[in-house]
């Protein structure tokens, strides 16, 4: 488990920093029922915990699923058995990892189109209250994201009436994002007084944002959108908060009482599986320097799946991106899974000798490493942590990739 860094606040008492990944999928519950479909089987809410506790090093999940009733089940059991607890502050708390209770919901906007949100929640019987109101306005609440049939605006009032937060979920992507499939301007189908956060999705950094000044008000997040337990942790942010909460939380992504979001974790969005606009006529991500508009300039094809840059400088209402005071620094790092040559046998042997993750990403130095992996090897965790691996764009739901020397 990582030592959080201790920092000193103005008032006289200490706020600490954390990490934190708030978008995590549940794919079957303990009794084997479905939760998300493409989600991994080992993906449950007990392997979720245990996996960013011990492994990754990883102090607030938020694990996105847990409207569910098979999931509130295994909820139940783990806080009945008492490997678990809930926090005053809100949250469960498991070996020093606390979890969020969230759930991923898609709402659809007629003429315009579909989007997931994300809603947190203090507590398990806040969520249960939750699951009976939105079992009301959705087909089959045992499954993940599933659509409400009820306006934007109506579900905000829902989840602010409870005590909970709304946080938009992979805004940019085509696939289900808020702009990049819905609306040029949140504000068409969203109050914007009652949103605590923007997630921006794999494919996509604060600098781009940074062309919509729609998006200045809000706290960027970064986060997995894990279907996998080797997933969690490839996004993530670094939060200033007393301790991890949904109390803590809330006043994190305010900006308030000294607490902030100190720095976003992402994948460079040349990696996201949609970063770039892709032909369906050639099979071909179109990845010229200048953003492409009419037909693809490979086989003359119309027909073409819109990347996240594309939209992002289509919609824009400003040439040169901004960024406010407040916003803290992005940093690109490719996740350890991504470098080649790492395989399971190197990463045991990395998580033997320092813990979890998270520790090898931020605290280990590079004679550390070596001593471990060689010299090579620990050159490339390096480049990774910096974000200077040499990359090949993806797009049209294929991720990009960390290239080949020769490439």
């Amino acid at each position: 488990m990582n030592r959080p860094l201790t920092k000193p606040y103005t008032e006289g008492f200490a706020l600490n920093e954390f990490y934190a990944d708030l978008h995590i999928h549940i794919g079957r519950s303990t009794s084997g029922q479905a939760v998300k479909i493409s989600g991994s089987k080992d993906l449950t809410f007990a392997n979720i915990a245990r996996e960013a506790a011990e492994r990754k090093g990883i102090d607030l999940v938020g694990i996105i699923d847990c409207h569910s009733p098979e999931v509130q089940k295994d909820i139940m059991d783990c806080l009945h058995n008492g490997e678990m607890t809930e926090i005053a502050d809100g949250g469960i708390s498991y070996r020093g990892t606390t979890i969020l209770l969230g759930s991923e919901i898609e709402i659809y906007e007629e003429g315009k189109g579909a989007a997931h949100l994300l809603a947190y929640f203090p507590s398990l019987k806040v969520m249960q209250h939750f699951t009976a109101w939105m079992s009301k306005h959705m087909k089959n609440v045992n499954l993940s994201s599933q659509r409400i049939y009820v306006p934007g605006r109506q579900l905000q009032e829902e989840i602010y009436a409870r005590g909970g937060i709304l946080i938009p979920a992979h805004v940019f992507t085509p696939h289900k994002g808020l702009y990049g499939n819905v609306t040029p301007k949140m504000s068409e189908v969203l109050d914007l007084s009652m949103i605590s956060a923007v997630e921006l999705g794999l494919s996509a950094d604060s600098d781009m944002a940074g062309h919509l000044s729609e998006l200045d008000r809000y706290t960027f997040v970064t986060n997995s959108d894990a279907h996998s337990l080797g997933k969690i942790g490839r996004e993530y942010n670094r939060i200033r908060m007393s301790e991890p909460s949904f109390k803590e939380l809330m006043l994190a992504l305010e900006r308030s009482e000294g607490r902030a979001v100190t720095a976003n974790y992402g994948l460079n969005p040349r990696l996201g599986k949609y970063h770039r606009t892709y032909c369906l006529g050639c099979s071909r991500i179109l990845d010229q320097a200048e953003v492409i508009t009419g037909v693809c300039p490979y086989c003359g094809g119309s027909k073409k799946v819109l990347g996240v840059l594309d939209r992002i400088l289509d919609i824009a209402d400003r040439k040169d991106s901004e960024m406010p005071s407040h916003r803290p620094a992005y940093h690109y790092q490719v996740p350890l899974e991504f470098i080649p040559g790492l395989g399971k046998a190197t990463m045991e042997k990395l998580l033997a000798r320092f813990g979890t993750e998270m520790s090898i990403l931020h605290q280990a130095d590079e004679a550390e490493l070596s001593e471990v992996v060689g010299k090579s090897m620990a050159g490339q965790i390096i480049q990774a942590r910096n974000g200077t691996l040499s990359l090949v764009s993806g797009g049209g739901g294929t991720y990009g990739k960390v290239a080949a020397p020769s490439e």
